[in-house]
Parts: C-alpha cells; sequence; structure tokens
C-alpha cells in the first residue's frame, strides 16, 4: 500500500466505508498525499493531456473568442479575466499572447485571477503567465466585477456521488475494503425514482455549486462563460468514474493519489445549475464545432504556410487531435453562458 491507501483503509476500518466523493477529494486534495498536491500531471511525462498542451491554437482560438465577448459586454475599460483549474497556465499564456497582438485594448483591461491550489501548478502557472496574475484558492475570492471565466477541464476533476439500482432499488456506491484493499461496493437503500436494474447515476452537487456560484456572478455584473470539458449534453445513467496513469486507463481503487479521477461532465445538469445562479446559457456544441467556427483550418493553414514539411505535418496532427470525430472533436463539448440581456457570443448563437 501507498502512503494514501493506508490512510484510506484506516479511515474505512475506524468510520466506515467513503462515499464516491469523499474518496475522490481525498485522493486528489490530501494535503499531503494528493495527487494535485504532489505533482504536475500533465504532457507526455505526466498522465493526461489537454488542448491548451496539444497546439497553441487551440489557446488562440479561445482568445479570439473572449476578445469578442468583451466586446458584446461593451468593452469595459477594467475586467476580471478568470481561469479555472489552469493547469500549466498554457491556455492562458496563449489567450494573454493572442489578445496583446490582436486587441491590445482587450489586454490593458484585463485583470488575471487564477484559481488553483496546487502548489506544483500554481509554481509552472507563474512560468507561463507571469508575476502580472493573482492566484486564489476558490472562484469566491477573485474580487467582483465585470468578467470573462474560462474552465478547460475543471469541472471533470469535481468530486461526484454515485448511485446504482440494484434488485429495484437504489443504492449509493462507495469505497470500503475487501481483504484489506480498497474496493467499490454499495451502502444502503435511498428513496428514488424509477429507473432499471444495472443503471448508474451520478450527481455533482460541489460542481452545481460552483455553476451556481458563476452565475449568480454574471447576474450581478457583466460578463461571460466558457466551459471546456469531456462529457455529454444530455443527462443520462452510466459510470463514468475514471482514472488514468500514464496515459492509460486503471482501476480507480488502484494506487490511490497516483491517477488522476475525473468523471465526465453532464453539460444539461451545468447549464441548469448556471441557470440557477442567473446567468443566460446557450447551446452547447462539440469542440470539433467551436473550433471550426472559430477558423481552426485557416489558422492552422496560416501557420503552415511559413513552416517547413516536417512542421506541416506535426501542425496537420495537432488539428486532427483537437477537431477529428474520433479524437477529441466530439468527446468534448463547450458550453456558453453570459449575463442576462446580453448578445450571445459566436459561434453559440
Amino acid at each position: 500500500m501507498n502512503p494514501l491507501e493506508t490512510f484510506l483503509a484506516d479511515l474505512i476500518a475506524a468510520e466506515g466505508p467513503l462515499r464516491i466523493d469523499r474518496y475522490m477529494a481525498l485522493c486528489l486534495g490530501h494535503p499531503r498525499h494528493g495527487y494535485y498536491i504532489t505533482r504536475d500531471p500533465l504532457g507526455d511525462r505526466g498522465d493526461f493531456i489537454t488542448a491548451p498542451e496539444v497546439s497553441q491554437v487551440f489557446g488562440e482560438l479561445v482568445g479570439v473568442w473572449a476578445v469578442g465577448a468583451w466586446g458584446l459586454m461593451g468593452q469595459p475599460d477594467s475586467f476580471n479575466l478568470v481561469e479555472l483549474g489552469p493547469g500549466r497556465g498554457t491556455l492562458m499564456a496563449d489567450v494573454l499572447r493572442t489578445v496583446r497582438k490582436a486587441a491590445p485594448g482587450f489586454a490593458a483591461a484585463a485583470s488575471v485571477h487564477l484559481v488553483e491550489t496546487s502548489p506544483v501548478l500554481r509554481a509552472r502557472q507563474r512560468e507561463a503567465v507571469g508575476e502580472g496574475a493573482t492566484w486564489h484558492d476558490r472562484l469566491e475570492d477573485v474580487p467582483e466585477g465585470p468578467m470573462i471565466l474560462l474552465a478547460n477541464e475543471f469541472f471533470d476533476a469535481i468530486p461526484i456521488r454515485q448511485f446504482e439500482r440494484r434488485d429495484g432499488v437504489w443504492r449509493e456506491r462507495v469505497i470500503g475494503l475487501t481483504q484489506d484493499r480498497l474496493s467499490i461496493g454499495v451502502g444502503g437503500i435511498v428513496p428514488g425514482a424509477m429507473g432499471k436494474d444495472g443503471d448508474v447515476m451520478e450527481f455533482a452537487p460541489a460542481r452545481d455549486e460552483i455553476a451556481r456560484h458563476i452565475g449568480a456572478r454574471l447576474a450581478a455584473h457583466r460578463g461571460a462563460a466558457l466551459v471546456i470539458d469531456y462529457g455529454h449534453l444530455h443527462t443520462a445513467p452510466g459510470d463514468t468514474l475514471q482514472a488514468m496513469r500514464a496515459h492509460r486507463f486503471v482501476p480507480v481503487t488502484e494506487t490511490p493519489g497516483e491517477a488522476d479521477l475525473t468523471s465526465h461532465v453532464d453539460f444539461e445538469k451545468l447549464a441548469h445549475a448556471l441557470g440557477e445562479g442567473g446567468a443566460i446559457t446557450h447551446r452547447g456544441m462539440t469542440q470539433r464545432d467551436f473550433l471550426l467556427a472559430m477558423g481552426l483550418e485557416q489558422r492552422v493553414a496560416q501557420l503552415q504556410g511559413k513552416a517547413d514539411a516536417a512542421t506541416r505535418e506535426v501542425l496537420a496532427r495537432q488539428m486532427a487531435r483537437l477537431a477529428d470525430e474520433a479524437q477529441m472533436g466530439n468527446l468534448f463539448k463547450l458550453l456558453c453562458a453570459t449575463s442576462p440581456g446580453m448578445s450571445t457570443p459566436y459561434p453559440f448563437g
């Protein structure tokens, strides 16, 4: 057993099985042994790779989107540019590089705020973005005011609860011990709606709480939010909890604290929570549709025109990874939310 597994086993022996959300929270955020506390999980040497790490073009196009949203906000001369869970800071660095060149007024008006709890990733972000940003542990700590918010692969890591239908009743999934090793089981009967045996339903109260807070900020101040994550546009049963280590899926109870634990984002529920907060949400779309609408092919062609043959091939592979239906293009979805009364940012209208 690794140190976190020993801690979890002792905790379960003392207190009983853990709900899935508590297990996820401890695996990812334990103050000494948590996954995000102890390592940089990104890149080829890490456990997974995100779209901004695939190509600079991703961040450039998100930057173009942000400039358009700023225009619809009335081009305020001061606003908060916020990113939740910025990873290595690559997305924000590419956005800032783009807007400084293409929209200096946007760049001058933006006050950059990064919401990050990992000390390891904060150091990477500082290298990428520079000292001009302000770091926060929680979104609630970001100053009030007009806001453009970005959240790329943030909500998938928010802990979830799972409920499984067995023998005509719903039971909550828990992490217990089987022969002194961590294992997934079920707890007592919980009331619930109809379903068929074998169904698994997932709920993310913490995810909804954050979304409601974003919605409340957008209702109080002019702004827009862009959520990018893997998941589904409509609510459906299914077990999407997964662990990834060294770019491979592993059992969720194996080597806790050493693998990334995530679940697919339910964009329908996320949109509902944003709306409960007071924001207006706009139709979701795939990453492929968003990037193509924002000019992915044209930007890649522009870069290829200045490149040698080997670089052109790399650029083509990067574009395929981002937008191909069999790669990230259909798995990843985007959701846009805005202040009431604000026009819909392109291409969500």
